[in-house]
């Protein structure tokens, strides 16, 4: 009966101590996307073309914003040729832009110094020193009892 007692102190000993955590703050990351599409005017160049007909008609001559045409008759036979200007056309452009934007929020845990109204007395700081006194001579005590249950009567080994 006294082994079983002596176990459930070191039990109770070794379970009722622990260290007081800090409670942990909370993060959190909030992760939003903007899509804005941009209007916008690109400029489109247009390639220098040359054509030349050869056929039996009248002179003619035709001229435009992108190209000018001639034809000349010389000998019974009507020469036409036509020809692009090097013109930079603006085309309308629609372009999207996608933003990303992450917001990190967390939490902190300031501590707070907490005023103590008056200071320990001299009884309350000799009981203070005493618990912890005593804890370690119980945990000796306990050491004590389970080494000497080991050598002298072999109770671990199975």
């Amino acid at each position: 009966m006294r082994q079983i007692l002596t176990y459930i102190l070191l039990l109770m000993v070794a379970v009722s101590c622990a260290v007081a955590k800090p409670v942990a703050g909370n993060n959190t990351v909030e992760v939003r996307y903007v899509t804005e599409t941009v209007h916008d005017t690109a400029v489109v160049e247009l390639p220098v073309v040359i054509e030349r007909n050869v056929t039996l008609d009248t002179t003619s001559h035709l001229e435009n914003a992108y190209a000018k045409s001639e034809a000349v008759v010389s000998a019974g036979v009507l020469r036409h040729s036509l020809q692009t200007k090097p013109v930079k056309l603006p085309v309308a452009v629609e372009k999207k832009i996608i933003y990303r934007d992450s917001i990190r929020t967390q939490e902190i845990v300031v501590p707070e110094t907490v005023e103590v109204e008056k200071p320990l007395t001299f009884w309350q700081k000799v009981k203070l020193k005493i618990g912890g006194i005593a804890i370690v001579m119980t945990l000796l005590f306990g050491l004590y009892v389970s080494l000497k249950l080991y050598l002298n009567h072999n109770l671990f080994i199975t």
